[in-house]
């Protein structure tokens, strides 16, 4: 059983890797573990991640009363209250803003598609928790229809939030959905992302229950037959027709003469 100062060292630890991996910039990001069935362990605001010290982790209890620490909890709290209190297995929440996740939180887009065999087991699919105001009740409001049945989720137009056993399995959970979001956007880069057909994910989902993994699975694509996976997005970007080109030289032209005119 690790002590409160070892839980502490192991936040601090995780919070230099998130920000040595360039998951949060300045003092983005929060960190959370649950160390008795009403108290927890988080990290301080105005704080970088990649800077903190053990004495600086605040310990609240579930109403995120400060019970020990000099410093102000994140702003953030009530969101990581909200997952231990929907969720009594969990151990630790870790909140960050990864570029490649965020930036399909931005662009309102799941983390859905049967992509990598491995995301499909162990990461399942991670939704987007509509857009609440930072540090409001409105996101963990929006946190709190997914937390049962998923290890995390795309905060819109945030960053990402994920929940495990115990920390590491939280920030392992953050590093694969990163990976995925940045395998799926290079995959759309070269017209290129094929999702796994519903019977290749039924076995890897049999798989995932043999291991006792839970959480949502992907469905799958249905391709034709003999082809393990299908093309699910068309191409990112389309020609140009006549009639664009001819709009847009008409544009130019105007908006020359328009400046020629000015000069006279």
């Amino acid at each position: 059983m690790l002590t409160e100062n070892k839980y502490k060292k192991q936040i601090c630890d995780i919070g230099k890797r998130i920000y040595d991996k360039g998951f949060v910039a300045a003092n983005d990001g929060n960190i959370s573990i649950r160390v008795s069935e009403n108290e927890f362990l988080i990290t301080p605001t105005g704080v970088s991640k990649g800077f903190m010290t053990p004495d600086m982790i605040l310990k609240v209890d579930g109403q995120g009363n400060v019970l020990d620490g000099d410093y102000r909890p994140t702003s953030e709290m009530k969101m990581h209250l909200l997952v231990y209190q929907e969720r009594p297995d969990i151990q630790a929440v870790v909140h960050v803003h990864p570029p490649f996740a965020t930036a399909f939180a931005i662009a309102g887009i799941s983390l859905d598609q049967a992509i990598l065999p491995e995301s499909v087991v162990y990461l399942g699919t991670i939704p987007i928790a509509e857009y609440g105001t930072p540090s409001t009740q409105e996101v963990p409001d929006a946190v709190k229809k997914f937390v049962h049945h998923h290890k995390g989720v795309l905060l819109e137009n945030h960053g990402a939030l994920t929940w495990g056993k115990d920390l590491e399995h939280a920030y392992y959970l953050m590093e694969s959905l990163e990976f995925t979001a940045k395998i799926s956007w290079i995959a759309k880069q070269l017209n290129g992302d094929r999702e796994l057909s519903k019977e290749h994910v039924q076995t890897l989902i049999d798989m995932k229950t043999k291991m006792g993994v839970q959480g949502v699975s992907p469905v799958g694509s249905v391709p034709p037959e003999g082809i393990h996976a299908m093309k699910m997005t068309p191409p990112l970007e389309q020609s140009l027709t006549e009639h664009d080109v001819n709009l847009i030289v008409e544009k130019v032209t105007k908006n020359v003469l328009d400046e020629l005119k000015k000069l006279l």
